[in-house]
């Protein structure tokens, strides 16, 4: 009989083909805050309507029924840095959403044009228009160049998606996290690396939520959306599938030289 090269093909694949089944299992998670974001508000009387508070310390969410009229907030983020760190780690193009989280950091009422923190329910929604701009606007020195509660119908569409509604329970100091919905443009523009832009209004007559916004002074407490990656399944799959074909032939050609 032969002597068959000793050239543990076999222990080699088994080797990596559990290195790939345990990448399959791993994840990545990518974090980063607003690049830009701004709170817009009709004001008690609607006279706030024409103001930006782009440069404001906050974002709110308010019901229009309330005494200090409509809050909605508006963030945008760039992902550029999000793509190239899942593309190193993974490859090209070989990677896909497992979730995204949005978190927000609760303040009390710290100015007169602010309702009363009230619990409720709010939405957060997918623009597919970034077009629009944070301005510097504050609650003591508004402005109106930038986004505006009057502007922000400009940049709203029947295309946007809803990535969730969601309780907030009145409290005015804390951390919370919402996870958001996987809908298929917020997806697309999460693969591209694209700039995301995120609408937070009411859904009910009740709710009165106020956080702090990018401007805010203390990082951690800044908005923070957290993306978490995986190896795109279809791509391991096919890697799994040649190193198995590999593992076969060399198995019929330890039965042929035996």
């Amino acid at each position: 009989m032969k002597t068959i090269p000793n050239l543990r093909l076999p222990q080699l694949t088994l080797g990596v083909l559990a290195l790939f089944t345990c990448l399959q299992a791993s994840s990545a998670t990518f974090t980063l805050n607003p690049a830009i974001d701004a709170l817009v508000t009709t004001g008690s009387a609607g006279n706030l309507s024409g103001n930006n508070y782009g440069g404001a310390g906050a974002l709110s969410v308010a019901a229009p029924n309330l005494a200090q009229g409509e809050f909605q907030s508006v963030l945008q983020f760039g992902l550029a840095g999000a793509k190239s760190s899942f593309d190193a780690q993974f490859g090209a193009g070989q990677w896909t959403i497992q979730s995204v989280t949005l978190q927000l950091t609760a303040i009390p009422p710290n100015n007169g044009i602010f309702n009363a923190a009230a619990a409720g329910q709010f939405a957060i929604s997918f623009m597919q228009n970034d077009g629009w701009t944070e301005g510097s606007g504050t609650p003591a020195a508004p402005t109106t160049i930038g986004i505006t509660f009057s502007t922000l119908s400009n940049f709203v569409g029947v295309a946007d998606e809803n990535l969730g509604t969601f309780g907030y329970n009145g409290v005015t100091s804390g951390n919370s996290t919402y996870s958001l919905g996987l809908t298929p443009a917020f997806t697309t523009d999460l693969l591209a690396g694209s700039a995301v832009s995120l609408r937070m209004f009411a859904v009910d007559t009740a709710v009165s939520y106020l956080s702090d916004s990018r401007s805010f002074g203390t990082g951690s407490a800044r908005p923070l959306l957290t993306i978490t990656a995986v190896p795109e399944p279809a791509s391991v799959a096919l890697l799994l599938l040649g190193l198995g074909g590999a593992a076969a032939r060399w198995s019929n050609f330890r039965a042929r030289r035996g």
